[in-house]
């Protein structure tokens, strides 16, 4: 991108305004609760309300029917310097219930309480039943222009831009589980697009566990916590999805790169987006196509390795969201490339043998390219995560003309089942008229009433056709920007429920998976099936799921079995012969560092000059420095003092993508077993909570660098000297500018030697 791109500029600024800010020596370093430092005592003066911060922003000042307003974002949030009522009433009062004096009884006639508590009863709305926990943002698409020639949306033509706001979540957990946990993440972008709002629901695995939307209350209900229990929660690692996924084959392929590690992603700016079915695009001149939707994260794909992710749920369960807020917040605004392959659209609607309508079907990169067709960059934050986040509504059915659905059996039914679960959720059918779900362009619908309308209808005659209204609203053609569907041919058949035949090999492409996975790849995933399957109490289910694995491969299937303590099965029939696919491997590539997490540790006798020379060299390079410390506040003095950001007692190596250590730190005052467990009754004379922390980055391949004495503590901390990826430095710069180096490849993978 071009440095002096908006979105660079914007970025810059965020930065400039963070660093210039009150927030102390450590401007810069995101996670600063509100725009401005809070006095000790409680103020008292009364004051208007606080603006955001530079990093948040709400949904677009666009009335119900999609009118620009011109209002300034802040007429949607509070005002005035007083508490009122609901209706706007000043109150005196908010700590004490209106009584019969002071020892008596609550008084009904208490409206400021009563409407108080009615509201609090009914604060929460039903959460989503998959997807409930998730983390949004709103940001920008640029379109390069590249799809032109094959889709007439208007969003997709040359250097357009489109506000967007995309929800990333977990599927199977509650609003209150865990980030980390091992699942599939959905990745939901609404563009506001000039011809009205186009929704691509999509999934971090391309993939989906069944063929017909029929079959998708069985298999959330099989992956759920079991209903007798309501346990596990947000995992399947247990019997009732083992269960369904091993009777049910054709979940095979999604349970594949389920146990990859695409299951548990670092972030959810490394991780990829995909629109999981084939839709199909129309060009200005009428001519179709088919593609599948492909995000691509500018810094990679890349993931948590699985102890980083349980020791995270327990550490940090909000990790994953955490980590996009900061990052915007920081300046480091995640980008995708939004890519598509393309398919000739002819009758049998398949591509080299695959079957485009099947969803438990990916084509290979190497056969269909990924064309880039324009950017995402997210640069705001969310004002609030009720009112955006949580009431954002997506539907696979908001279109836009130029693009149009397919007959996938698992597209139709999410075209009703999205809009049906909105009229619980949001109380009515007017959730389009929610601040966040409004479209940007012009509503005429002559939908009238219901809960929750909040447009204010003109006319007398809401119907077609009319003479009262003067005959509006009209309908539109093609040549006014109508959408149109596809006049695609419907099949003369009799009513059947069956799937084609084309959709009855449910092992090929899971063989072809593992077959393109590196040797620390593959581990990882019998790693994750010993896990899953061990936690699982039915001997039975064990057994079928190793017949599952014996038709992709005889090594994972022995592997596997190993761990279970079980004899591996001998495969159904002939594995088929297959080429690898190099594009479905997150390793072997070269990433940008942009936003990763650096953590310095010192004390006050370490060489500060150094840690400050790297904490601007680490900003500088588009990075957050945190520093390391055995206890909080500051260290040094005066105007050279460095702001504390972690210290061995709230540090975990989970956070950081690398650590430099400058010199010998000292042991920290709360070093003992009573106040800190991680810690031993004799802790001289390095803290076992640093060498904790190192101990676990050594072992996830994180980058190492020390200098000033610091090889000292690697020892005590089992980290060898020599191991690949640990850096011994003369000074701080030259540690970062060799650490730099090795965090484009997200780990240091030379240190997992591989038995498969």
């Amino acid at each position: 991108m071009n440095e002096q791109n908006p979105i660079k500029a914007a970025a810059k600024k965020v930065v400039d305004t963070l660093r210039d800010g009150d927030g102390g020596p450590q401007d810069g370093v995101p996670g600063k609760p509100s725009p401005v430092s809070p006095a000790i005592e409680e103020p008292t003066t009364p004051t208007e309300p606080l603006p955001p911060k530079p990093d948040q922003r709400g949904p677009e000042t666009v009335s119900p029917t999609g009118q620009p307003t011109g209002a300034e974002q802040a007429r949607m949030a509070q005002s005035g310097a007083y508490l009122t009522t609901a209706q706007g009433a000043r109150l005196y009062d908010t700590d004490h219930s209106l009584k019969a004096g002071p020892r008596g009884p609550v008084l009904l006639q208490d409206h400021h309480l009563r409407e108080k508590i009615t509201h609090f009863d009914h604060e929460r709305i039903p959460e989503r039943v998959v997807h409930a926990r998730g983390a949004a943002a709103h940001g920008v698409f640029q379109s390069y222009g590249t799809a032109a020639n094959v889709t007439k949306a208007a969003f997709l033509a040359q250097d357009a831009e489109t506000p967007v706001f995309v929800r990333f979540s977990t599927v199977l957990g509650s609003r209150g589980s865990a980030d980390t946990v091992r699942d599939t993440r959905g990745f939901a972008t609404k563009f506001y697009t000039e011809e009205g709002v186009f929704d691509l629901v999509g999934n971090n695995i391309p993939v989906f566990f069944i063929q017909d939307a029929i079959k998708f209350p069985d298999v959330v209900h099989a992956a759920k916590p079991h209903p007798d229990r309501e346990i596990p929660q947000a995992q399947s690692a247990h019997d009732t999805f083992w269960d369904f996924v091993t009777l049910h084959t054709e979940a095979t392929h999604h349970t594949l790169w389920n146990m990859s590690d695409r299951g548990i992603p670092r972030s959810y700016r490394t991780m990829e987006g995909f629109g999981v079915h084939t839709f199909r695009l129309v060009n200005a001149e009428g001519v179709s196509t088919l593609v599948k939707f492909h995000w691509k994260p500018k810094l990679g794909v890349h993931s948590l390795v699985w102890e980083e992710a349980q020791i995270a749920a327990g550490v940090d369960p909000d990790f994953h969201r955490r980590d996009l807020a900061d990052a915007i917040e920081a300046g480091a605004f995640p980008q995708w490339e939004l890519g598509i392959q393309t398919f000739p659209d002819v009758p049998e609607q398949t591509f080299e043998g695959i079957d485009l309508l099947d969803p438990t079907k990916i084509v290979p990169e190497e056969l269909a390219p990924v064309q880039p067709i324009g950017l995402l960059t997210l640069n705001a934050n969310p004002s609030n995560y009720f009112a955006e986040t949580e009431q954002v509504a997506f539907h696979v059915g908001h279109l836009v003309p130029g693009i149009d659905v397919t007959n996938d059996p698992l597209m139709q039914g999410r075209l009703f089942s999205y809009v049906d679960t909105q009229l619980t959720r949001l109380g009515g059918p007017n959730f389009g008229q929610l601040p966040i779900n409004r479209t940007h362009a012009p509503v005429n619908d002559m939908l009238r009433d219901g809960m929750h309308q909040t447009a204010v209808h003109r006319g007398v005659a809401p119907y077609r056709p009319n003479s009262l209204d003067g005959g509006c609203p009209f309908v539109a053609g093609a040549d006014t920007g109508a959408f149109i569907e596809v006049p695609a041919p419907v099949a003369e058949s009799r009513k059947v429920r069956e799937a084609p035949a084309s959709f009855d090999d449910h092992f090929s492409q899971p063989r072809q998976f593992w077959l393109s996975m590196t040797p620390p790849e593959r581990e990882h995933i019998i790693a994750a099936y010993t896990f899953e399957l061990g936690k699982c109490y039915e001997q039975a289910i064990k057994e079928r799921a190793l017949r599952v694995l014996a038709n992709i491969d005889p090594q994972l299937c022995e592997q596997v079995a190993a761990g279970l303590g079980l004899p591996a099965p001998a495969a159904a029939g002939q594995l088929a012969d297959l080429e690898p696919s190099p594009a479905l491997s997150q390793l072997g590539r070269v990433w940008p560092c942009d936003g990763r997490i650096i953590g310095i540790v010192a004390d006050a006798d370490a060489d500060l000059d150094g840690v400050k020379s790297v904490r601007e060299a680490v900003l500088a390079a588009g990075m957050v420095p945190l520093v390391i410390a055995p206890a909080g506040g500051a260290i040094g003095a005066g105007e050279d003092a460095i702001t504390v950001q972690r210290t061995f007692a709230t540090a975990r190596s989970i956070e950081f993508d690398a650590i430099l250590v400058a010199g010998v730190p000292a042991v920290g005052a709360d070093a003992f077993p009573a106040r800190d467990a991680k810690t031993d009754a004799n802790p001289a004379p390095t803290d076992p909570r640093l060498l904790l922390l190192l101990n676990e980055a050594f072992r996830h391949g994180k980058a190492f660098a020390v200098w000033a004495g610091a090889d000292a503590v690697l020892p005590g901390a089992g980290v060898p000297a020599d191991a690949p990826g640990v850096v011994r430095a003369d000074t701080g710069d030259a540690a970062f500018e060799q650490v730099s180096q090795l965090l484009g490849a997200h780990r240091v993978w030379e240190r997992f030697p591989a038995r498969v």
